[in-house]
């Protein structure tokens, strides 16, 4: 069973960073594309970054967290994670990890491509 479970959420300030993990279970993240999304308050799911299946490795990110968020996979603890530096409060919203039905290929900011979802983790930053 295909089960996604984000963390790391917080309220943080202006110009501080996070950490969020997106721990899955029932397949190997390095065979599959995973997502990162986020919704803001008011606002449609947008995709904000992704990494691509191992072999392929690409990762894509949305033009407003280029230079400032940075994804990486940790194969040995099968989590996927989204380290975000220089906060803003426009990055306030409900963080989502999502994963495709399908193994290899490469990822991609739509969120139609991923078929299974974490429950979010909410981000707040604020001063």
């Amino acid at each position: 069973q295909v089960q996604l479970v984000e963390s790391g959420g917080d309220l943080v300030q202006p110009g501080g960073s996070l950490r969020l993990s997106c721990a899955a279970s029932g397949f190997v993240v390095d065979y599959y594309a995973i997502g990162w999304f986020r919704q803001a308050p008011g606002n449609l799911r947008e995709g904000i970054v992704c990494i691509s299946a191992s072999g392929d490795g690409s990762t894509y990110y949305e033009d407003s967290v280029k230079g400032r968020f940075l994804i990486t996979r940790d194969i040995d603890k099968n989590t996927v994670y989204l380290q975000m530096n220089s906060l803003k409060a426009e990055d306030t919203g409900v963080y989502y990890c999502a994963t495709k039905v399908r193994a290899w290929g490469t990822c991609a900011l739509d969120e139609y491509a991923y078929y299974y979802w974490g429950q979010g983790t909410q981000v707040t930053v604020s001063s």
